[in-house]
């Protein structure tokens, strides 16, 4: 059976996070993984990123089936819930939202360049050689901590579920799938 280019797609997910483990700025590229699935779900009223686009989908597939490292255990109901899905979309945007404002402060100079990656928004993990100061502004530096803890946070949740369920657990309860379904049920209800 004959590969689509598309089916390689979790290549991508690899690179960005080893560029971005490299050199911090990478980190940057994590919005087209923002941008493109909205719009696809705005223009295009579909998932059709999330079902075929999605690197990271991909890599647990690759993880989880390929190379076996899934139980292939049945998702808990409670991840599919709307309660679940919504709430952790809520937790999701609150974060996102707070790694901007953190972002302004630097920017607005009420705050100085934290040069960390915080898994699990708690734990800190300092990665002095990713950044050398003044390469950027200092606000551009710190959006790209925060966005590369967030897309490595929410990578080692989605891990954590493959492992012990089914290789694409995660995006049962994947914000941009949530955003970009809801998105899709509004744009049917036209």
């Amino acid at each position: 059976m004959k590969k689509h280019w598309y089916e390689y797609l979790w290549i991508w997910a690899i690179v960005y996070f080893t560029l971005g483990f490299f050199n911090i700025l990478f980190a940057w590229l994590g919005m087209i993984d923002f941008i493109v699935p909205l719009i696809f779900a705005v223009f295009g009223g579909t998932k059709g990123f999330c079902n075929h686009y999605c690197g990271r989908g991909q890599l647990y597939m690759k993880l989880g089936n390929d190379l076996k490292c899934s139980r292939n255990k049945p998702t808990p109901k409670w991840m599919y819930s709307k309660w679940f899905r919504y709430g952790f979309l809520v937790f999701f945007l609150t974060m996102f939202g707070n790694m901007v404002f953190q972002t302004y402060l630097v920017g607005a100079g009420a705050r100085s360049l934290r040069e960390a990656i915080k898994l699990f928004w708690t734990f800190r993990v300092p990665w002095g050689w990713t950044y050398t100061a003044g390469m950027v502004p200092d606000w551009i530096a710190q959006y790209s901590f925060g966005l590369y803890s967030l897309m490595l946070t929410s990578l080692l949740i989605g891990f954590i579920v493959m492992v012990l369920f089914k290789p694409r657990t995660w995006c049962t309860f994947c914000p941009m799938g949530t955003m970009t379904q809801r998105i899709c049920q509004l744009k049917k209800k036209k």
